[in-house]
């Protein structure tokens, strides 16, 4: 009984590797050792800074900040399927066990990024798609950015929009030669995680692309989301969000590429005013501007001005008007990222970068010290 089990375990193995094997793996990491040259010697002062590496001055650390494996498969010719497990190191250098990808043990633990089934041509030029999966937001400007190993794009890392979410899209061409095309979404507004509400969020995408080398994108978003009762009136309030976002970029193949894109959210509610004693809405900007040279075809200079506002409503800073911390998280800062890109490999990069950032005052009338990192990163794709 004991060999038939174990025959019967080798060929569930083996058609497990048969059917595996129909498909495609894919895998990537990269990763970094970096020193803070400079920090406020305050770390409260840096309340809301999510862009330089966690930690004090002096301070270094190696770490990966991502880790991605994927198994892509096209079941038929007109259904194909993706399954993608990430981790991510540096979402937890400045969290407590147990968070974000951290286990309780302190160990780095993968979770879903994608789990999708699309439908391909579902009618002429358009996709269906069902599952976890990219959102419109800034699928298209983070892969004319180039250098996500370097940093995410600007609605990624503050956190205005996510990368993935669970719901269904329709992407495809408006005009048969592609210069225009369209993506929409229905998603719970959730990201990666289980939904938790029964409100959701409305995607909209219209790429413009009038030469291969040249693009332009308008997105906007609809977060609906449960009001709230006025601490004040007691009144019924909303509390819903809606993006806007435009990005243009221009790509010379392995000769130069730049590109720009504005965030715009307004927040319904999201100020709550102590000394009218009412609400407003918060207003987050954001601005990224890049650029890249190729000095040699495997040597690339990379440079990237970003400029963000958590609250570009004066009213958001104004320590008379909210408190505090409130004014504290809402200081905008520039963040500049500025390095070289050697491609030692065909699949191995190595990126020598500094990150500059520099925060406005404070409500007490302070300005934190910028803060200066200097990193190596490196790239690679292992399968």
């Amino acid at each position: 009984m004991k060999h038939k089990i174990t025959i019967m375990g080798f060929m569930l193995l083996a058609a497990a590797a048969t059917v595996l094997s129909q498909g495609k793996f894919s895998g990537y990491m990269f990763g970094d050792y970096y020193y803070n040259v400079q920090r406020d010697a305050n770390p409260a002062n840096l309340t809301g800074s999510v862009a330089s590496p966690a930690g004090g001055q002096n301070y270094s650390a190696f770490q990966l900040r991502r880790i991605y494996f994927t198994y892509d498969n096209d079941i038929s010719e007109q259904f194909t399927t993706r399954f993608r497990l990430e981790a991510d190191q540096a979402a937890t250098t400045s969290s407590a066990a147990g968070t974000n990808d951290e286990l309780a043990s302190g160990k780095v633990a993968p979770f879903v990024k994608d789990a999708y089934l699309t439908w391909k041509n579902v009618f002429s030029g358009s996709n269906l798609t069902f599952g976890v999966q990219p959102t419109p937001a800034y699928d298209v400007s983070e892969a004319a950015w180039g250098y996500r190993s370097l940093e995410k794009t600007i609605g990624d890392l503050r956190g205005l929009v996510s990368s993935r979410d669970l719901g269904i899209s329709l992407r495809g061409r408006i005009t048969e030669d592609g210069m225009f095309n369209y993506w929409l979404m229905w998603g719970n507004g959730s990201a990666n995680g289980p939904e938790s509400d029964p409100y959701k969020r409305y995607y909209a995408h219209i790429q413009i692309k009038p030469t291969a080398n040249l693009q332009a994108t308008i997105y906007a978003d609809f977060k609906d989301a449960s009001g709230f009762k006025s601490s004040y009136s007691g009144s019924d309030l909303a509390a819903s969000t809606w993006t806007e976002a435009v990005f243009i970029g221009y790509n010379e193949p392995f000769a130069y590429n730049f590109g720009a894109e504005v965030y715009m959210q307004s927040i319904a509610n999201g100020l709550k005013d102590t000394l009218a004693r009412s609400y407003s809405n918060k207003s987050p900007f954001g601005l990224s501007v890049w650029g890249s040279y190729n000095i040699l075809p495997e040597l690339a200079a990379v440079v990237r001005y970003d400029n963000y506002n958590p609250s570009s409503d004066n009213l958001g800073t104004e320590a008379a008007h909210v408190t505090a911390a409130v004014a504290n998280a809402n200081m905008s800062r520039n963040y500049i990222i500025a390095g070289l890109s050697w491609k030692v490999d065909k699949n191995v990069s190595i990126q020598p970068n500094v990150l500059y950032e520099t925060y406005h005052a404070l409500a007490n009338g302070t300005t934190p010290d910028p803060s200066l990192t200097a990193r190596v990163t490196f790239y690679y794709v292992f399968l």
